[in-house]
């Protein structure tokens, strides 16, 4: 758990006397901020004592008490451990102010924790819905929402342990949808407001050119279904002619309220789900938990099972890389060439994955000290193959075919422009904030696991556009195949999990925030346990979804040509954005 320093406890109990107090509840840290003194606080936090990326933002319902909170994390990109600090309302009119200003980061979190818990962030700029559609009955993350067939608060529900008798919603109730309209809603005459309220987020413009000729600009909507958003996933965007004016990206079509179900599974059953986030990264999705949750029960990981650990997260970051730069050739216009000569090699690296897990995709692999089993034999000589030979070959063709293409370079250098200080300011991480120019990788700022034993690199570019994007991640691959080589080379013998392994683990009352240096950036779990089976509060911090925050600004001057390519060099997937 993150815990302030004795000198960070008396320079902010001293910068804010009798206001801003520790939070001393059990199994709690950080700071207790008044909502009033919020913005004050937040203000001096970024500008005095150098907390500079407001990282996570989320919600608490303490039903049945008149109580909820707002929960924050922020680091410096200088490197530490961060600082928590948290404002509570009353759960009858929540309310708090919006920080949108200080960290525009925040802006679409903020929105998520309105619209899945009804807490309003005053003054936000635009505070509607995110994830669920407008005409949506409640907050679906208040512990009093409950789904139109609801069954019990906790898994494994009774019916089918242990009495053993399973009913489903679809038996009981077979010709009618599993959803509740609020008191009077009539389905058929509902008239969507969602859009309008959209269109006035990007706002209503009007040009005139030197002739003095009024010209009008155009709204687009590009996707849900387009084959270049990278899954479900809109963007509206305002036109004057093809340069972009106004973009906003919408979301929600794939949201399966992940939260809630977390929420309702016991500890060990949410690893599984967390394998369906991003898809693409199974591995690193069960790390990013198993993290949490260890640092919930204080327990350690045998040497191995580290070893092991950091050889599936690396090899799921070149894995990851594989086809967020086949993807994004793609989008340049190369039809499939790249494509599939990177999957080629993101398929070797799945053959381990079914070795070692038993599935290519959904790994479920990792498990609380440990992992589920140790590496068949012979699979050790396999990834030294791909370590040692075959990746680091294949990396190299890959930077000579393509790095000096010129229809590569046109449409990515010097296009979708991030300044190191707008993604700070945007709360961007991974190679998004990299690429950017500022060096901040958790395996190094906040190490994790062993990573302090390894040797790598940081890699970062200056120029943050496209191209510095794409050359980061050709390069962030070369360093996992380094980090890879010293785990082959120093992986010892021993146990791969620690005890015996357990079906329903003792998880004591507390918070934590578990975080991890993903693929795509800081992947994050904020988890809230009150000693039960089940945790009060499952949240995931999904760089996908908050790298997103940055995409409008990115877009702003650029072709409407150009949403595709940026949109790519994001590399985003939308079962981690939507959830």
């Amino acid at each position: 758990m993150t815990t302030p320093t004795p000198t960070q406890t008396l320079d902010l109990a001293a910068r804010f006397p009798g206001c801003v107090t520790p939070d001393e509840r059990p199994g709690y840290s950080g700071w207790i901020v008044p909502a009033n003194k919020l913005i004050e606080f937040a203000a001096a936090l970024r500008d005095e004592f150098g907390y500079d990326l407001l990282s996570s933002v989320t919600g608490v319902d303490y039903f049945p008490e008149d109580r909820m909170e707002v929960v924050y994390h922020a680091y410096k990109t200088t490197g530490g451990a961060g600082l928590v600090f948290r404002t509570q309302t009353p759960r009858t009119s929540a309310e708090v102010p919006s920080l949108v200003s200080l960290y525009p980061g925040v802006e679409l979190q903020e929105r998520e924790t309105w619209d899945l818990l009804g807490i309003k962030f005053n003054d936000h700029p635009d505070l509607r819905r995110i994830l669920m559609w407008e005409g949506f009955s409640g907050h679906p993350l208040r512990k009093d929402w409950h789904e139109a067939y609801f069954e019990e608060e906790g898994k494994p529900f009774k019916n089918r342990w242990p009495v053993g008798k399973i009913i489903q919603a679809e038996d009981v109730n077979p010709f009618n949808d599993n959803i509740a309209y609020p008191p009077g809603f009539d389905a058929k005459k509902w008239i969507p407001e969602g859009d309008a309220a959209l269109y006035g987020a990007l706002a209503k413009y009007e040009t005139s050119d030197e002739t003095g000729l009024n010209t009008d600009h155009i709204v687009v909507n590009m996707g849900p279904q387009h084959p270049s958003t990278h899954g479900v996933f809109r963007v509206a965007v305002i036109l004057d002619g093809e340069n972009i004016v106004s973009l906003k990206p919408v979301m929600g079509y794939l949201h399966r309220n992940h939260e809630k179900i977390g929420e309702r599974n016991t500890y060990l059953q949410n690893m599984p789900y967390t394998d369906r986030l991003d898809y693409l990264s199974s591995m690193s999705n069960n790390f990013g938990y198993a993290l949490a949750v260890e640092k919930l029960i204080n327990i350690a990981v045998p040497e191995r099972a580290d070893y092991i650990r950091i050889m599936m997260a690396e090899l799921t970051r070149i894995s990851n890389h594989c086809m967020a730069l086949g993807a994004l050739f793609n989008d340049l216009g190369t039809f499939f060439t790249p494509l599939i000569y990177l999957l080629e090699e993101r398929e070797l690296i799945l053959d381990i994955f079914e070795t070692v897990s038993g599935s290519r995709m959904m790994c479920n692999y990792f498990r609380f000290g440990g992992v589920a089993r140790d590496l068949p034999e012979g699979t050790l000589e396999k990834i030294r193959g791909l370590a040692f030979e075959r990746l680091p070959r294949k990396i190299d063709e890959v930077d000579r075919f393509l790095s000096e293409n010129e229809i590569v370079r046109a449409r990515c250098i010097g296009q979708g422009i991030l300044t190191a200080e707008d993604a700070i300011k945007y709360s961007a991480t991974g190679p998004l904030l990299r690429a950017s120019g500022v060096p901040y990788d958790i395996r190094r700022a906040d190490p994790y696991g062993i990573y302090d034993r390894f040797e790598f690199d940081v890699v970062v570019r200056q120029n943050g556009d496209i191209y510095d994007r794409y050359m980061l991640r050709l390069e962030e691959m070369r360093q996992s195949v380094r980090i890879i080589q010293q785990a082959v080379k120093g992986i010892p013998e021993g146990p791969i999990q620690t005890g015996k392994p357990q079906y329903q683990v003792r998880v004591p009352a507390g918070e934590v925030y578990g975080r991890i240096e993903g693929p795509k950036g800081e992947l994050g779990f904020y988890i809230l346990s009150t000693g039960k089976p089940n945790p009060w509060r499952y949240h995931v911090r999904a760089p996908s979804f908050i790298n997103l925050t940055a995409f409008g600004p990115m877009c702003i001057g650029q072709k409407i040509a150009d949403i595709v390519a940026i949109l790519g060099s994001i590399d985003i997937v939308l079962g981690e954005t939507d959830r």
